[in-house]
Parts: structure tokens; sequence; C-alpha cells
């Protein structure tokens, strides 16, 4: 099983060929490759790399399918006996891609 862990968005995740996921906004048009250059590990025919933090020359290949937004959460502030309340809505912006390859560069 070839799977390699790649950090985009401030998370980290582990990626397989064929994998369909859910990360930060990303600046792509939909329906375009990106290239995820941050790649922490590569794992292929059961052989582990690990970068320093990354690793040399390997990168993953995805196509962006789509971008979307979160369902809406609602923060909501309050101290008693203050009179002070605060209520704020957000909603997170998402790119969702699929996982081509993953490409070692050596």
């Amino acid at each position: 099983m070839d799977y390699a862990i790649v950090k985009t968005g401030g998370k980290q995740y582990r990626v397989s060929p064929g994998d369909v996921l859910d990360v930060e906004l990303l600046d792509v048009d939909a329906g375009s490759t990106t290239e995820l250059d941050d790649v922490l590990a590569v794992s292929r025919d059961g052989q582990m790399r690990f970068g320093a933090p990354n690793v040399p020359g390997a990168k993953v290949v995805a196509e962006v399918q789509s971008h979307y937004k979160d369902r809406k959460i609602i923060v909501y502030k309050y101290k008693a006996k203050t009179r002070y309340r605060r209520k704020k809505g957000h909603r997170q912006n998402y790119t969702r891609i699929q996982i081509q390859s993953i490409e070692t560069g050596g």
C-alpha cells in the first residue's frame, strides 16, 4: 500500500492514490490539477522515507474537484451579570481534491 503524509492548510493528511479529501481552501481553479510539495513521509513498496522536514523531490499530484463552504457554526460569547452577549456565525471554505499520484522524485 503506497501512501504519503502531506501537510496543507496547517494540517497533516495520510493520502493514497484515488483518495478524495477536503482541505483548507486552495487558490486553484476547479477541474485543474495541483501539486502538494510539502510531503513529510512516503511509503512505497513497504519502504518508508521520512523527510527532515520534507522528503526531497517528493510531491503529490491532486485534481481539484470543487470548492464549497461548510455548514455554519455559531460562536456565542456571554458574560454573566454584565449584559455582554455576542453572537457570530462562521462558514469555513474548503476544497475537495482527489489524489492522482504520489511521486517520490528518486
